[in-house]
């Protein structure tokens, strides 16, 4: 909204621009002109002015300055009412933005709607910043300066009535006659003392209620009324600070007093209170010592009847440990019986076992040499074989054919002498031969 409000202005300028230097064009052509022909000595001719369109583009531009008057801008922190030319103030609050308004009709009044401050200052205050204190008398007829603060607002909704009812402008105006009214209708009727100490709160709301009351009636919101500070008279302050150290010290000598008092009753009280617990004490301890004896005498009923059942528990179980050392000592008895049989079965069987293996062990021995000997009687020169073998590990054995004729080895041991050559004795076996060459 408000960049089409800136664009008819620039639009509307811009037109009014164009009219008047077409106007100011045409002028200027008609002044060379005339310059020329009298410098020529002819006689001049004006030329015509384009005054038609010049006043359309005038009458054109206001079209887009209308549009632009209509947009009225409310800025942030603000609020503003209509007034109209015809009728007055509008009802209605505009609120930061943009709104329409009837061009040279109407326009916007706004109203700063941000908190403000009315304040009255003390007389070392009012040198620096300005603010006067406000003057009021109390009971006694003595002058006060009194130090106030007083934070309001505008209501938004009652800015109507503000324009169109109440002087303007409203801070300067309305709030500090009426702030200044309500503390000097209210003063008289306390005491400088009381204002100053005693009931300064009581003075500050009932000042605040009635700010409050007056100025809501003008649309105007007060959030908080402060009272900084109270400026007494010079001789009535000298005379109150001696009054205030008379009752400090009378305040000091009470509450010792007070103290002393309060004393003396906690020593009473301490001394009640060891008397109670002493007598407490003592009925306690003969109450326990009556309890104890009752107590006793309680358990005698029941000690001996225990002491019995204890007595024929005992025989119980020392009959009871009896039994048990004589079944152990049978069941002791019986299991080394069975241990020796036992024992005895196990020995019986390892003989049989023993045996068993002797008889097998020489069943073997006997079989195995039946066929040794089956085969030491086939070949002789196996015994031979056989002691060289259990001679040396490094002894090597090679069984050859007797006539040795298709095996060189025959004559290799003939040439090198490794060993003699026996020929069995078998004569049943004459193509038998057995060499042995021994090797270290």
């Amino acid at each position: 909204m408000l960049a089409i409000k800136y664009v008819m202005l620039i639009s509307a300028v811009s037109l009014f621009l164009l009219a008047a230097g077409i106007v100011i064009h045409d002028l200027l052509g008609d002044w060379r002109n005339r310059r020329k022909t009298e410098a020529a000595g002819q006689p001049h001719t004006p030329e015509p002015i384009r005054w038609r369109t010049s006043v359309a583009l005038v009458l054109l531009a206001w079209l887009p300055l209308l549009v632009a008057f209509s947009i009225a801008v409310v800025p942030s922190g603000h609020a503003g009412v209509r007034v109209s030319q015809l009728s007055g103030t509008l009802t209605g609050t505009l609120y930061p933005g943009s709104h329409y308004v009837l061009p040279f009709i109407e326009h916007v009044e706004t109203f700063d709607m941000r908190d403000k401050l009315f304040t009255t200052g003390g007389e070392q205050q009012s040198k620096a910043t300005g603010h006067e204190p406000l003057r009021v008398q109390a009971r006694e007829g003595l002058s006060l300066g009194m130090a106030i603060t007083v934070r309001y607002q505008l209501d938004p909704h009652r800015l109507d009535y503000i324009q169109s009812h109440l002087p303007q402008p409203v801070e300067t105006e309305i709030v500090p006659p009426v702030v200044a009214s309500a503390w000097r209708e209210l003063a008289p009727n306390y005491t400088v003392r009381e204002i100053f100490s005693s009931r300064r709160e009581e003075v500050r709301q009932r000042a605040a209620e009635v700010i409050t009351k007056k100025l809501a009636t003008d649309g105007i919101i007060v959030k908080e009324v402060m009272l900084r500070d109270i400026e007494l008279p010079p001789e009535y302050a000298k005379g109150l600070e001696k009054i205030l150290l008379k009752e400090q010290e009378n305040d000091q000598l009470g509450v010792q007093t007070e103290i002393q008092q309060k004393q003396v009753r906690i020593s009473e009280l301490e001394a009640e209170a060891q008397k109670v617990q002493q007598v407490k004490q003592a009925e306690a301890n003969s109450a326990s010592k009556v309890i104890e004896a009752k107590g006793e005498a309680d358990a005698m009923q029941y000690t001996l009847p225990l002491k019995q059942k204890q007595i024929e528990q005992s025989r119980l179980e020392a009959e009871a440990r009896k039994e048990s050392t004589i079944k152990n000592a049978e069941a002791s008895a019986e299991a080394k019986v069975i241990d020796s049989r036992a024992e005895l079965e196990r020995r019986k069987l390892l003989a049989d076992a023993e045996a068993n293996r002797i008889r097998v062990t020489a069943a073997a021995d006997a079989e195995r040499m039946k066929s040794e000997a089956a085969v030491l009687k086939q070949s002789p020169l196996l015994i031979n074989k056989i002691v060289a073998e259990r001679l040396s590990d490094k002894i090597q054995l090679m069984m050859v054919p007797a006539d040795g004729k298709f095996f060189f080895a025959s004559d290799v041991f003939k040439s090198f002498g490794a060993g003699p050559a026996v020929q069995t004795d078998d004569p049943e076996d004459p193509t038998q031969h057995a060499a042995l060459r021994a090797s270290h």
